[in-house]
């Protein structure tokens, strides 16, 4: 870095590269908007105050806030490559993430961590990684990569862009002393360490706290929030495609008078073609705002609170000496980037570049299994039955037990009760588990993905079982993805090739087929309020309350055990 130089700008002695002439600055640390112009040389602010520019943006009547910063993040939920993720983010203003690779890292492994690593290196982001904690997230059910433990991860401890631990989910064994998750903790102790704890309280609470964890995104309600910001954490508050949680937690905020300075904006789990139509972080902002939460203290949870959160002394302020990462806004209340300026070039001229990597070859070919059969997924009808009861607008689950429909003690699924199967697809056992799932809506066919956290095994729920049948082995045959089937044939798919997560397509390509996809599945009656994909997804991840499916058959995530018999006709066929 040129030193001499930066001296030199910020006391108007020389020109900078780029100047902004003449906007309202926000000033993190006073709370105040300040005219004057922003000097920018060498990718860092140099100074705020009156300058010249070799080039010049006219900002006045703009305003100039720091860039977003999204506090937790998969980029494999976005199904976009990171330099084609990249366009959509910085046009969204969207200019730092931190993210956890645990999607990639739970099918293939080191080699995925790598490859998430590299490909990040040089695209106009700002790419901090989480190495991930629980991979598997319990032992419970089935993954590609097997066990990713404490041993694995030293090699990363102290490499470029890690910040630390990734979400803790295996809560159960934490509160339970598991060597291998302590020896992981003990290892980051030095780091940040992000939390997963829904619905944790009380003793359980505090001693989550007491391992180290700092932070937790799942709070779906203020009294959850309330309780974990008095024991220490910090709350990032979400809202993805299917847990939408901002409203609750910052109208409870406001009405409670509780400080947002512990808390961050983070989307978790958002499609892309949900950023390209919705926006990112800045429709966190927009959407706080017009819930009533001050602008500044909006636009501050959305990137000095999630900076400081994480150490990252450059970022988050518009300020001498921090990376000249700005967002050019004309109306405060919309938080929609007029321009974005990533290191102090235009995003418009980022853009341009192109972004190719090599490494990707190696996460493909990772959907192996058996001709999945009608006799492969039946279901014993009894009396009553366990059933996976879907929230709206949650990941949560509900637990019920009732009446399904059926003949001759089969479960025949219809468009109230839909059958809901889960795949092992890595080719180790072959396992099949069955549920019904309610709330979910689906008539005339069947939605199947190879896209289910965290361990990624196919997962499908339909109204009969041609339709799950063709819709399950067709994945295996685009390798993963989205896939819809209705009247016995494939109708919409969008083929996600690395890892069965990511598509090598352009943003412009995988948003269009994603759009006629979620179209076509809201057409056939998946509910408002339910993410035909990301909340389906969910649907096989044991470490979220109260009920899931895995491949080895039900679970019951509040007691923490595997429901015995509930798939029993599904055993009966395996004999």
């Amino acid at each position: 870095m040129g030193w001499q130089k930066l001296l030199r700008v910020a006391q108007g002695k020389e020109k900078a590269e780029l100047v902004l002439k003449g906007g309202k600055v926000l000033n993190v640390f006073t709370n105040e908007f300040l005219e004057g112009d922003v000097a920018i040389c060498q990718g860092k602010i140099a100074g705020i105050g009156q300058y010249d520019g070799i080039r010049e943006i006219d900002c006045r009547g703009r305003y100039i806030a720091p860039g977003y910063l999204d506090a937790h993040i998969h980029i494999e939920s976005t199904l976009a490559m990171p330099g084609e993720l990249s366009k959509a983010l910085l046009r969204a203003g969207t200019t730092t993430l931190v993210a956890d690779p645990h999607e990639l890292v739970n099918v293939k492994g080191k080699k995925a961590l790598d490859f998430l690593l590299e490909a990040t290196k040089c695209i106009p982001l700002n790419v901090y990684l989480m190495i991930p904690s629980s991979v598997p997230a319990t032992g419970f059910d089935t993954n590609g990569a097997g066990e990713f433990l404490a041993e694995d991860m030293k090699e990363y401890l102290e490499r470029d862009r890690v910040l630390g631990l990734g979400e803790v989910m295996c809560f159960p064994d934490v509160l339970e002393g598991e060597k291998r998750i302590l020896d992981k903790l003990s290892l980051f102790q030095k780091k940040h360490i992000d939390g997963h704890g829904p619905g944790l309280t009380s003793g359980k609470l505090q001693a989550y706290r007491l391992c180290g964890v700092e932070n937790d995104h799942e709070c779906v309600s203020i009294k959850e929030v309330k309780e974990k910001l008095r024991a220490g954490f910090q709350i990032f508050i979400r809202e993805g495609s299917g847990a939408k949680n901002l409203e609750p937690i910052v109208l409870g905020m406001l009405k409670e008078g509780l400080p947002f300075s512990r808390c961050a904006f983070c989307t978790d789990d958002k499609h892309l073609e949900d950023i390209e139509r919705d926006g990112h972080i800045d429709a966190c902002i927009r959407k706080a705002i017009s819930l009533g939460l001050d602008p500044i203290e909006a636009y501050k949870t959305a990137s000095w609170y999630p900076a400081l959160a994480y150490g990252l002394k450059d970022l988050g302020a518009v300020a001498a000496g921090y990376q000249a990462d700005l967002v050019i806004l004309e109306d405060l209340q919309t938080a929609k980037a007029e321009q974005t300026i990533y290191k102090g070039i235009p995003a418009r001229e980022w853009e341009q570049q192109p972004f190719s990597f090599l490494g990707w070859e190696e996460l493909l070919h990772t959907v192996e299994f058996g001709e999945i059969t009608k006799e492969k997924i039946a279901l014993a009808k009894g009396e009553k039955n366990h059933v996976i009861g879907m929230v709206k607008r949650e990941l949560l689950t509900e637990h019920l037990f009732e009446e399904i429909p059926g003949k001759d003690g089969v479960f025949i699924p219809d468009g109230n009760y839909n059958k809901l199967c889960v795949v092992e697809r890595y080719g180790k056992n072959g396992n099949v588990g069955v549920a019904p799932l309610k709330g979910f809506g689906i008539r005339g066919g069947a939605v199947a993905t190879s896209v289910s956290h965290d361990s990624h095994n196919i997962i499908v729920a339909g109204d009969n079982d041609e339709d799950i049948v063709i819709a399950v082995n067709y994945l295996k045959e685009i390798q993963g993805g989205y896939v819809i089937a209705s009247g016995g044939k494939i109708a919409e798919a969008l083929p996600l090739e690395v890892c069965g997560l990511l598509s090598r397509e352009t943003k412009e390509e995988i948003t269009a087929k994603a759009e006629r996809i979620f179209k076509l599945a809201r057409k056939m009656g998946v509910q408002e309020g339910i993410d035909p994909f990301t909340t389906l997804s969910f649907m096989a991840l044991p470490v979220i309350p109260k009920l899931r499916l895995l491949d080895t058959g039900l679970f019951d995530a509040e007691k923490f055990e595997s429901l015995q018999g509930a798939c029993s006709a599904q055993k009966i066929v395996r004999k």
